[in-house]
């Protein structure tokens, strides 16, 4: 516990404000760092870091909530199969209130489907051991941190002949999204604070484009205030010049620099790389995971051949462009009026890990 305190100490954290200052001041331009996790979103509003940084210092939320970025098609898929007679949906329990034009997964257990919230994929393995007489679809959105958890219950349902359970393949692969941030926006990216959970798993070689290719250096963040402002300065000392471009293990406590093999091991024999659609951004290369043939009769979208009318985001609503980093919470005419975390329009107020939900619990004006 006193290594875990250290984090969050208010002498080491003024210590790192006043070097990051001394940077800043050094650089004498607008630096934009985007962070892409969602629990690092959170983490900054939460702990008020935004505020104490200079002036020419500017934090941009990119798309690392992964519910936000499940788009309109899935959710609906996810209705779709909730009404069907004999299917039972287990899921997340952000995605059970994300909102589409038509529905939410919500409303549609209020009117009598089967849905339950479970805390892990092996939640809704034994739900579909306990209740053979219906099919049981797992929900499987998350980026990189889940994916080996969704594979290794695919792998093992085949293995221990698990007949009534089904995936509905949602996983996403955070840098190409990344890459697509950084070549199409409106903004430049000076630098990127790379996600601490994801990173566990693919470690930092898939980051090495950044710098190599676009000149934008990358450093792997923890959670803890000392963990991002650490991280803010040595993202500056690669701007400033001090230090060449590169990828940088902040995180090192938990994060090694070939991630972790058996988890990525275990991902590419249940899913192949796929070309996915994200929200706001729309369809990325190679950003998604697709079930492998072998695991087929496992794969919902395949089984039940969904043919659904794909619903529109509610006109004014900033999700896309929020996940973009284009707009901030404020800019939406529907933030913290229609927009709420009782009564979300969009998917970033929904999901504790949104922008949204974020501004909204502690930074709204």
């Amino acid at each position: 516990m006193k290594h875990i305190n250290k984090f969050g100490d208010a002498d080491i954290a003024k210590a790192l404000l006043s070097r990051i200052y001394m940077e800043a001041k050094s650089i004498k331009k607008a630096v934009n760092l985007m962070e892409v996790c969602g629990t690092h979103t959170m983490a900054i509003s939460r702990y008020g870091l935004r505020g104490l940084l200079p002036e020419n210092i500017k934090l941009i939320s990119g798309p690392g909530c992964p519910v936000c970025v499940s788009p309109n098609s899935f959710i609906d898929k996810a209705i779709a199969i909730s009404k069907i007679p004999g299917m039972r949906i287990a899921t997340f329990g952000d995605m059970y209130r994300v909102p589409s034009a038509m529905s939410s997964l919500e409303k549609e257990h209020g009117c009598g489907a089967s849905i339950d919230i479970v805390y892990s994929p092996l939640d809704a393995l034994e739900i579909a051991r306990s209740h053979s007489n219906e099919k049981v679809v797992f929900l499987g959105v998350g980026f990189e941190t889940t994916a080996p958890l969704v594979a290794n219950v695919i792998k093992y349902a085949k293995m221990s002949r698990i007949n009534n359970f089904m995936v509905l393949a949602g996983n996403k692969l955070i840098p190409p999204a990344m890459e697509m941030l950084v070549r199409g926006t409106r903004h430049s990216i000076d630098g990127f604070i790379c996600p601490g959970h994801v990173s566990i798993v693919i470690g930092a070689k898939p980051y090495e484009i950044f710098p190599k290719n676009y000149g934008i250096p990358c450093v792997i963040s923890g959670f803890e205030p000392c963990d991002i402002l650490q991280s803010i300065l040595l993202l500056l000392e690669m701007i400033s010049g001090k230090q060449r471009n590169e990828v940088k293990i902040q995180y090192s406590r938990c994060v090694a620099k070939k991630g972790n093999l058996t988890a990525r091991k275990i991902m590419n024999e249940a899913f192949d790389v796929v070309d996915s659609e994200w929200r706001g951004i729309g369809i990325i290369p190679s950003s998604g995971l697709s079930i492998k043939e072998q695991f087929k009769e496992y794969d919902a979208e395949c089984v039940l051949n969904l043919d659904v009318k794909i619903s529109r985001d509610k006109k004014g609503c900033l999700c896309g462009d929020v996940l973009k980093g284009l707009k901030t919470p404020q800019d939406c005419v529907f933030f913290a009026k229609k927009c709420t975390p009782q009564h979300p329009v969009g998917p970033c107020m929904v999901s504790s890990e949104g922008t949204c939900a974020a501004y909204y619990a502690y930074e709204r004006r």
